[in-house]
């Protein structure tokens, strides 16, 4: 067997290039692919593989449960069967992080094993070179097992022979292949980088186009002086690969790079002279604002600077340059496919292009995406009104200003916009790198059409101004709801998106439900529930998804009870207790008509928190229930349950509600409004968002 390492992200691309190259068995695993074939196969791989760091024979797995074990599995193999005694040897040593194995040590035995067992069979023990050795060893120890193999590519596959060593390439001709056979599989059309850099891209492009070999050039692999190695079988993959270059490079379609910096420009000609391509890769002096093409549509392809993260002085700066770039393509390139990789999303966002695909890869050790776009034929000329600028304008200074704020205090799910300018009436949340967008109903005065218009206006707006696709945007109608209809089905999707908020997990579902399933006016709230609860026991009404009782459950609560009459959210509710760990034995779950279960259990709580709809009707209810008229009936019952001390949290959204403190005080309740100190930032600017009370029994 075989295995073929790649850097993260590849592994799928990398499974279905090495099935294309005749491999059996082909698995993938974290970090490469193992295969089958035998050893025409993995030559095949080393020669063609634009994805493969490198090709790894497995020989032997032996035990390594200690550094004496591993010695010893080491040295029972047959070493003379690999490398010549006079020769030389050098080992890549890796071990899981769970092992414990310091690497130089780990390297160290196997080099010691592989000398000893050579210097016993034939009196002679070979050399250490770390450069070009005659034989790489490659052993990665995980689990107490060793395996232990040939490292027939010698060196990273990525160095195609092209270039320098010393030259320097933001990006590696392996991370440049799949960045081109994620963007468009099967480029049959011009092919051009408006930022090329030493041209990394175009001459891989010119190599997929050519039908070159990735390997061609190369003047070492580690096979060559191994004692294994069969020559005849080698000699005859050089032959065809050279057959296939001849026959497809005179077929290149224009491949064109531009670039302002001179020595870059001249790296990249230099890249593209020493691949061969010299005569087919043109490299123009230009910047974005500059280049000029007359080329029919195919793919455009970048990667730019990747910076810091926006709202830095050179964030800002780096954002202008992605807004050019969008721009550029989007005036430039119409009817192309274009590709742009980059370690910031939301820089990307910048470019205010709606993505086809996203991507995910790693840059070395930075996180990056690919994003994918098809580019409209002809730019957009329709004149946009002043309303849908003036939103977009709203939404991105809401963003910049917000979006700060939220990224220092660790915050992914927050609401971004909620009718601020009253013609657009929405209400705008991020969940993460999703968008949840309301539309409140326009009251009878405001004629339908034009509220119709406003939202479609909203709509195309909204992906640019927030850097996002289509797909990424959930839209709902919120109206005035009657009875149990807030909790019924807007769609059927039934996807489920998992979000983190104040070190708790929540699942959230943005397609099939008016609300979400996390309430995000009621942040603090949740939190000084949290901050309230340890060592005491708690009650949870109207518990909904019971985010709340999480909170409770993981800030100390001995117990918690949630009770509600909806099956859905209980279920619901359960796979959040289970997402954060938490006990059913100690976090119970009712499902019964609220008011009801307050009058008939035989309970006592230290905290209840009760959040109650505004209106509501039950076929398991004599009555509906309205929070204004029956919330003194409601909080009277709670206090029967409280146990001495407790208290009450008390909040509902009701926004003309207003407390019957004179009824709750004959009852003996006294009641501290806490709304304030409850509303979060995002939602400032709607402060009648929700009430908030703490009551407890008089002494």
């Amino acid at each position: 067997m075989f295995f073929a390492t790649a850097a993260k992200g590849l592994e799928p691309l990398l499974a279905d290039e090495l099935t294309a190259l005749g491999a059996t068995n082909v698995q993938q695993t974290r970090a490469g692919v193992s295969f089958g074939g035998g050893l025409g196969v993995a030559y095949r791989a080393c020669l063609w593989s634009r994805l493969a760091s490198r090709i790894i024979m497995r020989i032997a797995e032996v035990d390594a449960h200690s550094s004496d074990a591993l010695y010893e599995g080491v040295r029972g193999i047959r070493w003379s069967d690999h490398i010549d005694s006079g020769g030389t040897m050098a080992v890549d040593f890796t071990a899981h992080a769970a092992e414990g194995v310091h690497t130089r040590f780990g390297a160290q035995r196997v080099k010691d094993a592989v000398v000893d067992r050579l210097r016993d069979d034939t009196g002679m023990r070979p050399s250490v070179e770390v450069g070009r050795p005659d034989v790489r060893v490659n052993v990665y120890l995980e689990a107490g097992r060793a395996s232990v193999g040939i490292d027939l590519s010698g060196e990273s596959l990525h160095r195609r022979g092209y270039r320098d060593g010393n030259v320097p390439a933001p990006i590696k001709e392996n991370l440049a292949a799949a960045v081109l056979l994620r963007a468009s599989p099967s480029i049959e059309a011009p092919l051009v980088d408006p930022m090329c850099g030493s041209g990394t891209l175009l001459i891989e492009g010119g190599m997929l186009l050519g039908d070159v070999a990735p390997g061609l050039l190369r003047e070492y692999f580690g096979f060559v002086r191994w004692r294994g190695h069969e020559a005849d079988a080698w000699k005859r993959l050089v032959e065809e690969a050279k057959a296939r270059r001849a026959e497809g490079v005179p077929k290149l379609p224009p491949i064109v790079g531009f670039e302002p910096d001179p020595r870059s420009a001249r790296l990249a000609a230099q890249g593209a002279h020493a691949a061969g391509l010299g005569k087919h890769i043109r490299i123009e002096r230009a910047t974005l604002a500059t280049l000029a093409h007359e080329l029919p549509p195919g793919l455009v392809v970048v990667n730019p600077p990747y910076g810091v993260r926006l709202g830095d002085d050179e964030g800002r700066t780096l954002a202008s340059l992605y807004e050019e770039l969008g721009n550029v393509l989007k005036t430039k390139f119409p009817g192309w496919r274009a590709a742009a990789l980059t370690a910031k999303d939301e820089i990307a966002g910048a470019m205010r292009l709606r993505a086809d695909k996203r991507y995910s890869f790693f840059n070395g050790s930075i996180p990056c995406w690919l994003f994918v776009y098809t580019l409209a034929e002809t730019p957009r000329t329709s004149r946009i009104s002043e309303g849908e600028t003036a939103f977009a304008n709203r939404l991105k200074k809401n963003l910049d200003k917000l979006g700060k704020w939220a990224k220092s205090a660790g915050i992914e799910c927050y609401r971004l916009y909620d009718g601020d300018i009253p013609e657009y009436a929405l209400a705008v949340d991020r969940y993460g790198k999703l968008v949840h967008v309301q539309e409140y109903a326009p009251p009878k005065t405001v004629d339908p059409r034009m509220a119709q218009r406003r939202l479609r206006e909203a709509l195309h707006a909204l992906p640019d101004a927030l850097g996002v696709t289509e797909d990424d945007v959930f839209v709902k109608v919120r109206k005035q709801q009657k009875g149990d209809a807030q909790y019924e089905r807007q769609d059927s999707e039934g996807k489920l998106v998992t979000i983190r908020e104040g070190g708790h997990s929540f699942f959230v579902n943005l397609s099939d439900y008016l609300d979400t399933g996390l309430f995000l006016d009621h942040r603090l709230t949740r939190k000084m529930i949290g901050d309230m609860v340890r060592g005491k026991s708690f009650l949870n009404l109207f518990a909904y998804t019971c985010t709340v009782s999480v909170y409770a459950a993981r800030g100390g609560a001995t117990s918690t009870v949630s009770v509600d009459t909806s099956r859905t959210y209980l279920a619901w509710a359960e796979k959040n207790f289970r997402l954060n760990s938490l006990s059913e034995r100690s976090n119970r779950l009712v499902q019964d008509d609220v008011m009801s279960w307050v009058t008939e259990t035989s309970e006592r709580f230290d905290l209840i928190f009760v959040d109650p709809p505004t209106f509501s009707n039950s076929k398991d209810r004599a009555r509906d229930f309205d929070v204004q008229r029956d919330h003194v009936e409601l909080l009277v019952g709670c206090a029967k349950l409280l146990n001495a001390g407790g208290q009450i949290v008390f909040s509902n959204n009701f926004r003309r509600f207003k407390l019957a403190e004179a009824e709750l005080d004959f009852h003996g309740l006294v009641a501290r409004d806490i709304t304030k100190s409850t509303i979060p930032k995002d939602f400032e600017r709607n402060s009648r968002i929700h009430q908030c009370f703490v009551l407890s029994r008089r002494s």
